[in-house]
């Protein structure tokens, strides 16, 4: 199977999946809102866009399948907002659309599990706002008959992206709240999972994109410096250390996610099952 992938927000994640796609032959159109990436999106083997910028009816009328990567505002979902109607005239022939959201949707449930039927409650802004662009492209969708799959990614992590640098750098922090633990995924199992819905279509589909093994954010931190065969950085109490807004934010949540659905409809097998694994593979690869 082949296709012409349109992928709006070509960052991190939608890059792993390009570089499963291309070498099966298929055509990778990424956008970018800064004309300083693409040459590297370029080199990559990406047809690279200026967007917003540049009139997207070409690409559209090209693409079989979307990956909608960008981040939302107050108005939701920026491509839907400014492309909805470009969208529905070539929906006859997209047939897939995937949406990248967070598990950040569910809120806090205090170390709870939740999984795909779990009602949203989302906890902090950018959840609140993930859930207006979930909502608008499911409605979206159901109106113009699209193949939308949702993926609620966990905190990812991958090649350039991880602990080590800010280990070996000294800036790596423990900050202990009691009780909390988070889900993460490997980019490349979230490559692997994108592909095998591509594979797999299923209208109004929804996913749960994370590890087996959801864990205390400190743990990874201190598994980090024993790899790296340095000190273990003091732990420092949540309540006292002192954070950005941004960073404290993340601690207004604590879950353990359920990941049953990518393996039982979609056949994922996790190349990264627990971040000790993922860790491993990563110093490993330099």
């Amino acid at each position: 199977m082949t296709g012409c992938l349109l992928s709006f927000g070509h960052g991190y994640s939608a890059r792993a999946l390009a570089r499963l796609l291309a070498p099966q032959g298929w055509q990778i159109i990424g956008t970018t809102r800064d004309a300083g990436n693409l040459g590297e999106l370029r080199a990559e083997g990406a047809e690279a866009l200026v967007w917003p910028g540049t009139d997207m009816g070409p690409a559209l009328a090209r693409a079989t399948h979307l990956l909608i990567s960008t981040a939302p505002g107050e108005d939701g979902d920026p491509v839907l907002g400014a492309l909805a109607e470009q969208i529905a005239a070539n929906a006859g022939h997209i047939e897939w659309v995937g949406y990248l959201s967070t598990t950040a949707v569910y809120g806090d449930h205090q170390g709870g599990w939740v999984d795909e039927n779990t009602p949203l409650n989302p906890a902090t802004r950018r959840g609140r706002l993930r859930v207006l662009a979930e909502n608008q492209w499911r409605e979206f969708a159901k109106k113009q008959s699209l193949n939308l799959a949702i993926f609620r990614l966990a905190g990812i992590y991958g090649p350039g992206r991880g602990p080590f640098a800010k280990v070996r750098a000294g800036t790596a922090r423990r900050i202990i709240k009691p009780g909390q633990v988070f889900s993460r995924i490997h980019v490349e199992d979230i490559a692997q999972t994108l592909a095998a819905s591509i594979a797999r279509p299923r209208r109004d589909a929804v996913y749960n994109v994370c590890d087996d093994d959801p864990a205390p954010p400190e743990e990874v931190i201190a598994h980090a410096a024993r790899l790296l065969g340095l000190p273990v950085p003091p732990a420092e109490d949540w309540e006292s250390a002192e954070m950005t807004p941004m960073a404290r934010s993340f601690y207004a949540e604590s879950k353990r996610v359920r990941n049953d659905l990518i393996k039982t409809e979609l056949g994922v097998r996790l190349k990264y099952p627990d971040y000790r694994t993922g860790l491993q593979a990563l110093l490993e690869a330099g």
